[in-house]
């Protein structure tokens, strides 16, 4: 009996059709949802740039490539984490964040907890798939670290 013919023949059962991007709704962001919260600062380590202004000569819509990194950060970590862009300057060599966690992160282990986040998680998409390694120097690239960053606890009274 030749069941290669067969084999798939209930094919039509299996077939899921892929969400579009605009069909996929992120949750709107409830503060209640996440346990810590931190306001984070990033700056270029070994930065090209006196100001996010300059970041047109390398082709790099910075305001546009941190939305685009947040959004794919969020959405892949829905419920885990959620990053908003709070303050960006063009003629500041900064931009701000804010930072929620599900989980309460213990005050002992913040800093490294924080250090992988920023290292893993948002350090990556920007450095490989928004090319922002051309706003680094030769230091920052051997070292493959793009930013230095400090961060602050967000005290929240959660509503009841």
């Amino acid at each position: 009996m030749d069941m290669s013919k067969d084999f798939f023949a209930n094919y039509k059962e299996y077939i899921l059709i892929p969400m579009q991007e605009e069909k996929i709704k992120q949750k709107k962001f409830d503060p209640d949802d996440y346990a810590s919260h931190y306001i984070l600062t990033l700056s270029l380590y070994d930065s090209l740039l006196s100001s996010w202004n300059e970041a047109e000569k390398y082709e790099i819509d910075v305001k546009k490539s941190i939305e685009k990194v947040l959004k794919e950060i969020n959405q892949s970590h829905e419920g885990v984490y959620h990053f908003q862009l709070l303050e960006l300057e063009v003629d500041k060599s900064y931009f701000v964040l804010s930072l929620s966690c599900k989980a309460k992160i213990e005050e002992k282990k913040a800093e490294d907890s924080i250090t992988y986040i920023i290292d893993k998680m948002i350090s990556n998409p920007f450095y490989v798939r928004q090319s922002w390694f051309r706003l680094i120097g030769n230091k920052g690239r051997i070292k493959r670290k793009l930013f230095c960053f400090s961060f602050k606890e967000y005290i929240y009274e959660k509503t009841t």
